[in-house]
């Protein structure tokens, strides 16, 4: 059957599954105005009532020392740099504390590929917040750190896991995942994880009975065919473990980084927004990301399949060295959702509403 608008908007009523092949026409062919409606029709059938959900957390970059020297990333350092660290333990309480007292009540810790901290640190880390701050929820470590803490501390990936999630993790965030196709990958000097492995980390966690969130990042030297290997490949490890809570599509930040590439329009942002929501029919949440774009096309992509407006973001470093700069406080997100015509609604990672 050829592929056309009214085709694929009789296989969206029909809840049926977007092709690779159809959802290279709708990146190639389908008007934009069109594309917002259809994942916007989609949108709501998963979230019926008015509401935009968001958390408020703190990014916490624990370290900032790394040996996977990826040409896209303007945060990292290398082992002996002087201005390279590693945040002792009551700075992260400090940290907390603050996060707590603005009402958050989750931290998110991301840093680097450190060869110096092993599984015990980790260990010691989160067990220390957990009896500091019991109610902390830790989302912590990308599925790259987590394969590389089982690789340097010579264990299992699912013996890595037991032991992190036995010290106080509760869920992994959708780092480092890039484009999840190796030859995009390889361009970029992604020397983290592979595809694969990636993936396994998630399946491995899922499998534990732990959630986690999928991101992409893109904009960058992937094509469209690359964006809908990644969608598909989420789409397809959803579909036997049910582990993702939300997909989370932002665009790569190219200042003070190794990739020289234009940064990616407004435009391209809504229509990848707009067909990740039509391409993965099986993860309930789409956020939208204000931190690369703006409060203005964020509310915008409210209208393009997205139904989260992610996290007031207390603190936020890796992107903010690649040059982007927004910034807002939880009046200014619920302000925006308000404009928009929506309820704004304080979430949990796992999407249960807080307010």
């Amino acid at each position: 059957m050829k592929i056309n608008k009214q085709t694929i908007e009789q296989k969206v009523a029909e809840n049926g599954r977007l092709t690779l092949e159809e959802g290279l026409f709708l990146f190639e062919e389908a008007d934009l105005i069109w594309l917002g409606k259809l994942a916007d029709r989609v949108k709501r059938r998963f979230h019926p009532r008015p509401v935009v959900t968001f958390i408020i957390d703190r990014n916490i970059n624990y370290t900032n020392i790394c040996v996977a020297n990826c040409d896209f990333c303007a945060f990292y350092e290398k082992i002996g740099s002087s201005h390279g660290y590693v945040l002792k333990k009551e700075e992260i309480a400090r940290k907390i504390q603050e996060t707590i007292d603005r009402g958050g009540y989750q931290i998110l810790m991301q840093g680097g590929l450190n060869p110096q901290l092993k599984i015990d640190f980790y260990e010691d880390l989160f067990r220390f917040i957990k009896e500091k701050f019991p109610a902390v929820r830790i989302h912590s470590l990308s599925p790259p750190e987590i394969h590389y803490i089982a690789k340097i501390s010579h264990l299992s990936l699912q013996d890595t896991l037991i032991r992190l999630r036995g010290a106080g993790l509760d869920s992994i965030p959708g780092g480092g995942a890039e484009i999840l196709v190796d030859e995009v990958r390889i361009k970029l000097n992604a020397n983290k994880t592979t595809a694969e492995q990636w993936l396994k980390v998630m399946e491995t966690a899922h499998k534990m009975g732990m959630k986690s969130t999928a991101t992409m990042m893109f904009g960058h030297v992937e094509t469209y065919e690359h964006r809908l290997q990644h969608m598909i490949k989420i789409r397809e490890l959803q579909d036997h473990t049910l582990g993702f809570t939300a997909f989370i599509p932002w665009t790569f930040q190219p200042e003070n980084t190794r990739v020289h590439v234009q940064k990616t329009s407004a435009y391209d942002y809504l229509r990848t927004l707009a067909i990740s929501r039509l391409m993965l029919d099986n993860l309930p949440n789409i956020q939208v990301s204000w931190v690369t774009m703006g409060a203005k096309i964020a509310q915008m992509g409210l209208f393009f399949g997205g139904n989260d407006f992610g996290s007031v973001m207390i603190e936020e470093n890796v992107v903010a060295a690649a040059g982007a700069t927004f910034r807002m406080d939880r009046q200014e997100i619920e302000r925006i959702i308000i404009k928009a015509g929506f309820e704004p609604r304080l979430r949990d990672m796992e999407y249960n509403l807080l307010n």
